[in-house]
């Protein structure tokens, strides 16, 4: 946990100090072992980041002002970092990653995300508890403490392949770059991909030619990233590292 988030509704209309208990508060207490007068980075969900200070501390809470203060250490006055001009559609990953998937979306800056089906995603997947929205929003809220950002992304479930592609996706890609990563595609995936691209990651064993077919109808182009067969968890922060924000 890089920053601590807030919600914007924990921030009180009078100034007062923030009351921190569960999760965030173990942290300060137990991993970074803060003392009252100490500063602690803070951000509020689609809003600012900037600086809080710890005024009290409980066995179960501590109190953090965060207004801003004369000497200008605290408030919530810098912008967070510029999300990827990019919208990313991925098949939906075995449970066993989906949280790490889904947490490095938020951490590298994906500001929308579509998690679909596809033939070779085992339909068990979309039965697993990591899908509810609960789970979801803490696995992004902990990939965006890693990246010290606010902006948390849209994700988007998507259960069938074929009314999406066709009825929503050539829509969502209109004025992008659309590229469909493919390991028998026969062109390479471009070294930097500029300006808003919208990007489709198959399921580890591939698209099918019949769904590389129906991305081509939409408007994507297929590109490999070479020769290796890569798990999605190694694929998202290569070819990400390749759009130019």
């Amino acid at each position: 946990m890089n920053v601590l988030l807030l919600e914007p509704e924990e921030l009180p209309a009078d100034g007062s100090a923030v009351r921190i208990r569960g999760r965030r508060f173990e942290h300060v207490r137990r991993v970074l072992r803060s003392e009252v007068g100490d500063l602690l980075r803070i951000g509020v969900l689609c809003g600012n980041l900037g600086f809080g200070r710890v005024v009290s501390l409980g066995d179960d809470h501590l109190d953090l002002r965060v207004d801003s203060s004369a000497d200008g250490e605290t408030g919530l006055h810098q912008p967070p970092p510029k999300p990827l001009p990019l919208t990313l559609v991925l098949a939906l990953p075995r449970p066993k990653v989906l949280r790490r998937v889904v947490s490095a979306v938020a951490t590298l800056g994906v500001p929308r995300v579509f998690l679909i089906n596809a033939f070779r995603v085992d339909k068990a997947y979309w039965q697993s508890p990591l899908l509810g929205e609960d789970a979801l929003r803490q696995a992004l809220l902990l990939g965006l403490e890693q990246a010290v950002d606010t902006r948390l992304p849209q994700l988007h479930l998507r259960r069938r392949f074929k009314p999406f592609v066709e009825d929503e996706l050539p829509a969502l890609a209109v004025g992008t770059s659309g590229f469909a990563l493919h390991p028998a595609a026969p062109a390479p995936c471009p070294p930097r991909i500029e300006g808003p691209a919208t990007l489709a990651i198959g399921p580890e064993g591939g698209f099918l030619p019949y769904e590389v077919d129906k991305l081509c109808a939409a408007g994507f182009r297929p590109v490999h990233l070479g020769p290796r067969i890569l798990r999605v968890e190694t694929v998202l922060p290569w070819v990400l590292g390749r759009v130019v924000p």
